[in-house]
């Protein structure tokens, strides 16, 4: 009997920590309209979020504002008439590593038209971590095709969108990386999220 207890004990609880985990994981699917401010060195950027359309990039993009992940990072990649990117370098080009990755959802009929946001990858198509990217042009050569997954489409800007354009005219530069290597397009004067939020 007191084993049979014990066990429904521990079963409830399992069922209280991963409904627990799941609430926090995907709080975005809780609010149908999710809003976030980066509040940048040039101004605030508004963002509204597509849990219905982009659920693990929405999920996995609030649990890092919500930790305070993009605090303090800037647009490391700038490229006028393209995009901006953001979420992977500090001011002083210091590299942070995101807690993990989330898989492509680029086939949800969303496409990358001008000021919609975009979780940037490497050549596996899953292997979106923290960075995104805001487009500043409709860029349809980064859409999903029959061929090949594209670059996941979770949101779009709502307000700032002449901050957006201002970051995308500052002045950039090559700059060289402490492992040798070099990155083009960083602005030489940082543009620095300092604080990432929900808005209610």
């Amino acid at each position: 009997m007191k084993k049979y207890l014990l066990m429904i004990l521990l079963l409830s609880l399992s069922g209280a920590i991963d409904a627990a985990a799941q609430d926090a994981a995907g709080a975005a699917v809780n609010d149908p309209e999710p809003k976030v401010r980066l509040t940048t060195t040039l101004g605030d950027i508004d963002v509204l979020l597509f849990p219905d359309r982009a659920p693990l990039s929405v999920a996995n993009f609030l649990r890092l504002v919500d930790d305070g992940f993009y605090d303090g990072l800037i647009f490391h990649r700038v490229i006028a008439n393209f995009m901006i990117q953001a979420g992977g370098f500090d001011a002083e080009m210091n590299y942070r590593e995101a807690p993990g990755t989330v898989a492509n959802e680029s086939f949800n009929g969303l496409k990358n038209r001008k000021f919609r946001l975009a979780m940037a990858r490497q050549n596996d198509p899953d292997s979106a971590g923290a960075q995104f990217f805001i487009n500043v042009r409709t860029n349809p050569h980064l859409d999903a095709t029959s061929r090949q997954p594209g670059y996941s489409v979770f949101g779009e800007v709502i307000d700032g969108q002449d901050v957006v354009e201002e970051i995308e005219l500052v002045d950039t530069a090559n700059f060289s990386l402490d492992d040798g290597s070099k990155m083009a397009a960083v602005p030489e004067t940082p543009v620095v999220i300092i604080e990432a939020t929900r808005l209610p």
